[in-house]
């Protein structure tokens, strides 16, 4: 166990030969679906299922806070913003909502660190009102990092053991990717200048003022880099971004697949692997967003992303938009006939006697 996280298994080997196999059974020619028919080998080897189950109760799951590093001029939004939109998640208003409904997945927003009050239906897992800025102060104190990966990992547990078959984390908060865009710069030995996007839409002077606050944030961190995942969250991430680590470590050591959203989420990711080693074989990258960090972080993980539609909404929204092909997967691998089945010929079968003419 690595710094109280729990070991995490692979995903099963003998169900994802399995699949392979099945698939050079179906009728279509080997390979002609492409990365549809990995998708559905890896969904295979997670469920330990052959052929897998279409997913029941895809859950996604927005952990919303606010980021001192907002009041300097980082972000095209005031920091007001993010309790409003957690409002607005919970009247069915956002993205989120609406994309979740298209793809049949259903949402929960939860309020980790938000600078206001909200609902007491989304503040159980509150850990504070606002993280510290980290361009020049510590997100969070000692008790509160823990707090927040202990909250991630209680609603991974919530979700589970409520049915969930494939979780989603998404984000929000007003200045939330100037800590990710440090974390993975850090992470990945980036330049700042090479990391840092445009967020929500920031103007030239706004990019210089975030340049200038990740470039702070980095100084701050580096004497916690290296093989201390959690005093990295605790000096340069912020509440959020702990619990979403907690959320996607505890979902793999829970056997749970995971579509990862955008540079915020992937972030996290990051962290997440370093705290459980093997964590990201349960995971899938569901689009490449337009903030150069995004790619940074995917690049370093290895994972390769679904989708590449120039997103950089946050709330799960790309991860969503993928949903669709995951269960695309699903179906071909679990409904299409065999060839045995169908009774249509194989290469191998047509080639036979044509063989045999020739002898």
């Amino acid at each position: 166990m690595t710094h109280g996280f729990e070991p995490v298994s692979a995903p099963d080997a003998l169900v994802r030969a399995a699949a392979v196999a099945r698939q050079a059974q179906l009728t279509k020619p080997a390979g002609a679906l492409g990365r549809l028919e990995e998708l559905g080998n890896w969904v295979a080897a997670c469920q330990s299922a052959c052929p897998p189950a279409q997913f029941e109760r895809a859950r996604v799951v927005v952990f919303a806070g606010d980021h001192g590093v907002a009041r300097h001029g980082v972000s095209a939004y005031p920091s007001e913003v993010t309790a409003q939109m957690v409002a607005n998640i919970l009247d069915g208003g956002a993205a989120v909502n609406a994309l979740a409904a298209v793809a049949g997945a259903t949402v929960r927003v939860v309020d980790i660190a938000v600078d206001a009050d909200t609902d007491p239906a989304v503040s159980a897992h509150k850990v504070r009102r606002g993280s510290g800025s980290v361009d020049r102060e510590d997100a969070l104190g000692e008790d509160e990092v823990r707090a927040a990966l202990d909250a991630g990992r209680a609603i991974a547990d919530e979700e589970i053991d409520a049915g969930a078959d494939l979780l989603i984390a998404g984000d929000m908060g007003i200045g939330n990717t100037t800590p990710a865009t440090a974390l993975i710069a850090t992470l990945t030995g980036t330049e700042p200048v090479a990391a840092i996007g445009r967020g929500t839409g920031i103007d030239d002077a706004g990019w210089s003022r975030k340049l200038a606050a990740i470039r702070d944030t980095m100084r701050r961190i580096r004497p916690v880099a290296k093989q201390q995942p959690v005093a990295l969250l605790r000096v340069g991430g912020g509440a959020d971004i702990a619990a979403i680590t907690g959320f996607l470590a505890r979902a793999a050591a829970r056997r749970t697949p995971v579509v990862l959203d955008g540079l915020v989420v992937t972030a996290a990711a990051l962290v997440a692997e370093d705290l459980a080693d093997g964590a990201k074989a349960w995971w899938v990258a569901g689009h490449r967003s337009t903030e150069p960090a995004h790619r940074l972080a995917l690049r370093h993980l290895h994972l390769e992303p679904l989708l590449e539609l120039d997103m950089r909404l946050g709330e799960g929204s790309g991860a969503l938009t993928a949903l669709p092909l995951l269960r695309a997967a699903v179906a071909a691998l679990g409904e299409m006939a065999t060839f045995a089945d169908a009774g249509v010929s194989t290469g191998a079968e047509t080639a036979a006697p044509a063989a045999n003419l020739r002898k």
